[in-house]
């Protein structure tokens, strides 16, 4: 109450000012002049408090008095203004009227880019992209990313590298949703939407690790490996086009051990791990710094050339290399399958066993193995044709566990189980071995050397 009469006794000291009043937001200053400027500051800090405590119901007429009248005042207007706007949405049910309040606080981030656009921190681009985040939040699966590509568009044209990583983050949000409604017209846009939104944020993170910022590095990564995860799963990154993208990058970028490892990611995670740009970008980072992409690019290209000797010894540095389980599970069974093109079965067995140490889900590596043991069934019991037929019993067990494990693996499991299941023996064959009753526990030898169950 003391403010009010203060600032009432204010405005009646300036009452001689009265006729040269004028608002900020019509002359263009701070505070406007005369009595309005008066009113203006008045106002400034009466919504403050409370809206530091937290009390926008009593904040709002004060702050919405300001914001009107002297938007330039300070950037205070428009911190507590998305708060107060905020409030106002969770206390609103009615969906035409939170419509409505989402327009207003965009208006918001509008006025704060208009009169406080220049900030050397919090400028346009940050700006606008903690508009285009709040647009997302409140209009959910309505978010139209139409709007959100051409609010974002213009701030990476204007502040190109420098642009704030969210708002290119964003843009790549609004792109990726683009292609999604409409893969066959806009996958030309997004790939380049990509590249843009890409060398961004190499940039930066350039900048940032000669700067040695690990917290900005570590937040630029992020938004780096998100934009690529969607590139990777978007449809639009096929062999074909990363391979037309990349090929000349990697000639260019060959003594750049970043770009050639993130590359290699990238390929990696989009599956594209037999392209020629795949075992290029590989071969110039295992030079200089190996690692277990760049050695798993060479063993590819060693199985290109039926080198398998070499390809297996590539595989095996990729495996040890590796800190991923999985992925040196995948290291692993490439080596147990090229043991096993080899017809090395008692190896490719051990490999494909080292699969399912990393990943026991792995449910190839079972089938593989199940597929070894129906391949060598007559080396086993060359003399016994009988006995030869009850070694499928052990392929069926790595089948059906294969089935078990791995929903992926079900359906060619479930094709192996059908084909092997007609080779069991016959009642007659049983007959003449007592041995192979059904249900009883059976040891097959040779190599195999595994205890089953007779069917």
């Amino acid at each position: 109450m003391k403010i009010k009469v203060l600032f009432t006794a204010l405005i009646a000291s300036f009452g001689i000012f009265g006729a040269y009043a004028q608002k900020g937001v019509d002359n263009g200053t701070q505070y406007g002049s005369g009595e309005d400027s008066v009113r203006c500051i008045q106002n400034l800090s009466l919504y403050v408090p409370y809206a530091k405590a937290g009390n926008y119901k009593d904040a709002y007429e004060y702050w919405e008095m300001a914001y009107k009248e002297c938007p330039a005042a300070n950037k205070d207007i428009y911190l507590y203004g998305v708060r107060i706007v905020a409030w106002e949405l969770s206390n609103e049910k009615d969906p035409a009227k939170r419509d409505q309040l989402i327009d207003k606080l965009m208006g918001v981030y509008d006025q704060r880019v208009k009169y406080f656009g220049n900030d050397p921190r919090y400028g346009t681009d940050w700006i606008v992209a903690r508009k285009a985040q709040d647009y997302i939040q409140y209009k959910g699966e309505n978010t139209d990313p139409k709007v959100l590509k051409d609010w974002l568009k213009p701030v990476l044209e204007q502040f190109g590298e420098k642009t704030d990583a969210l708002a290119v983050s964003l843009y790549m949000f609004a792109s990726h949703r683009l292609l999604m409604a409409d893969p066959e017209n806009v996958k030309t846009q997004y790939i380049d939407d990509y590249l843009r939104s890409s060398a961004i944020l190499d940039a930066q993170l350039a900048a940032a690790k000669a700067a040695n910022n690990e917290k900005e590095t570590a937040n630029l990564t992020t938004f780096k490996t998100g934009i690529e995860g969607g590139f990777a799963a978007s449809g639009a990154a096929d062999c074909e086009t990363l391979q037309n993208m990349y090929a000349e990058k990697v000639e260019q970028n060959k003594e750049d051990m970043q770009f050639l490892q993130e590359t290699l990611a990238l390929l990696k995670r989009s599956r594209c791990t037999d392209t020629d740009v795949y075992i290029a970008a590989s071969r110039y980072v295992h030079v200089n710094n190996p690692t277990a992409e760049s050695a798993v690019g060479l063993g590819k290209q060693a199985v290109r050339d039926k080198d398998y000797e070499t390809a297996i010894k590539y595989f095996e540095e990729a495996a040890n290399l590796e800190q991923d389980v999985n992925a040196k599970a995948d290291d692993y069974y490439m080596i147990a399958l090229l043991m096993q093109e080899q017809n090395n079965y008692s190896r490719s067995r051990q490999y494909a066993l080292k699969t399912l140490e990393e990943n026991p889900n792995y449910g190839k590596a079972y089938i593989l193995i199940g597929t070894l043991y129906a391949s060598t069934v007559k080396s086993v019991y060359p003399n016994d044709a009988v006995l030869a037929k009850a070694v499928y019993n052990t392929a069926l067990d790595k089948f059906e566990r294969a089935r078990q494990v791995d929903p992926e693996s079900a359906e060619e499991a479930n094709k192996l189980i059908g084909i092997y299941r007609a080779y069991l023996p016959s009642t007659e064959d049983i007959f003449m071995h007592p041995d192979l009753e059904k249900g009883k526990p059976f040891t097959v030898g040779g190599w195999i050397n595994e205890r089953t169950t007779i069917r």
